[in-house]
């Protein structure tokens, strides 16, 4: 079997079978991106007052020239004060435009193409958060999960106010110089609260059945590529489970998960980067197919899977005390890419221990990957 850190290698996935199946480029819209490894969207804590610095450049430069074909930034706060729940996460206000053409610029060098990940934290921002304490976190209901109501409750002016907002974030985003935004859909995150029933108890047209709980986000993209035009590439992250909730459901099947998606390809969404906790495991019984495999059966456009790339556990063991964690086979990810169950991958920690991770793929320079600690992830910021 392919064995990232260690030297075996199943006859059956040779190292011409990687190269034509992980390294053959890929259109998205216009975009030629060089392979088909994005670059997962991190939080890193990073930028103080909201600004990326030249570390934050460096950063990202060094996954570039490590042979990340596109990357995909940490999430960036939308300009609204409630989008804020980290400290030192990087936003869009003016005195953060020149770190990012810095970063744009360093990423372009090496023919990796970058999308900005736009995020909103929605329940999740605690009261007394920066950079307005007394704002609260805004939510379509109130509601963090079912029943637990601790936040704002969204009126459809404050609706209308975020939906522009998102709508000139995305159209600086395009000024900067970036090659597309990705929305941050996932995780129990704003535009995910819309989306879960849990917490969208909503009777107006963003809430109530499936289809409605998606206008939020379909809204946001239907003006935004009004205003962006047909060539800027438009990106939507989504998921079943959410950090309140690893057992969640926004679709208990793929009739559901058509109506929910429905909307956003009708609005104009390029790409869909469908997050899992583990990328193997099947989405709906009496099939294989994992998200990504089942919204691109659905939708017919390009999907990007996730969820524990080149290693043995997920990423929930990250924030439980897990400090390292074993190298995994990949031969799965290259049979399910031969197949064409989705287009894309995005590696996350394993990038973050080893910024070479996929150019040792491509050469095949396997014994030399540094398997993911969080003391490897610190030191290689």
């Amino acid at each position: 079997m392919i064995f990232l850190g260690d030297n075996l290698i199943n006859k059956q996935v040779k190292k011409s079978s990687i190269m034509e199946t992980l390294f053959n480029p890929i259109k998205i819209n216009n975009l030629d991106v060089p392979n088909r490894f994005a670059m997962a969207p991190m939080t890193r804590n990073k930028s103080p007052d909201g600004i990326p610095g030249q570390n934050v450049a460096d950063y990202y430069e060094r996954r570039a020239k490590g042979g990340v074909g596109l990357i995909i930034t940490e999430g960036v706060e939308v300009s609204h004060p409630s989008s804020s729940g980290y400290p030192d996460v990087p936003g869009l206000k003016p005195q953060a435009h020149q770190g990012w053409k810095n970063v744009i610029s360093q990423v372009h060098k090496y023919d990796s193409k970058i999308f900005c990940q736009l995020w909103h934290v929605g329940a999740i921002r605690k009261p007394g958060l920066p950079p307005e304490p007394k704002v609260p976190g805004f939510t379509p209901s109130g509601l963090v999960r079912k029943d637990k109501k601790v936040a704002y409750e969204m009126t459809a002016d404050d609706i209308e106010n975020m939906i522009e907002i998102y709508v000139r974030d995305i159209e600086i985003i395009k000024n900067l110089g970036f090659d597309g935004v990705e929305l941050h859909g996932a995780h129990g995150y704003l535009i995910d609260q819309f989306f879960w029933e849990d917490t969208n108890q909503r009777i107006d047209g963003f809430g109530g059945n499936i289809q409605l709980r998606s206008s939020f986000a379909s809204e946001i993209i239907k003006r935004a590529r009004a205003k962006v035009g047909k060539d800027f590439c438009l990106a939507i992250r989504f998921s079943q489970w959410k950090q309140q909730d690893y057992e969640a459901k926004l679709a208990k099947n793929q009739d559901d998960l058509e109506t929910l998606l429905k909307p956003l390809v009708d609005a104009g969404v390029d790409v869909i980067h469908a997050s899992n906790r583990r990328f193997w495991e099947p989405e709906f019984e009496g099939s294989s197919l994992n998200l990504a495999g089942w919204t691109k059966k659905i939708t017919g456009l390009p999907t990007i899977t996730v969820g524990s790339v080149g290693l043995e556990s997920d990423f929930i063991g990250f924030y439980q005390g897990e400090d390292e964690v074993k190298s995994a086979p990949i031969d799965d990810l290259v049979k399910r890419m031969d197949d064409k169950e989705f287009d894309m991958v995005a590696v996350g920690r394993a990038l973050l221990s080893d910024p070479e991770w996929v150019n040792k793929v491509r050469e095949g320079r396997y014994d030399e990957v540094i398997p993911f600690s969080k003391k490897h992830a610190e030191n290689y910021y």
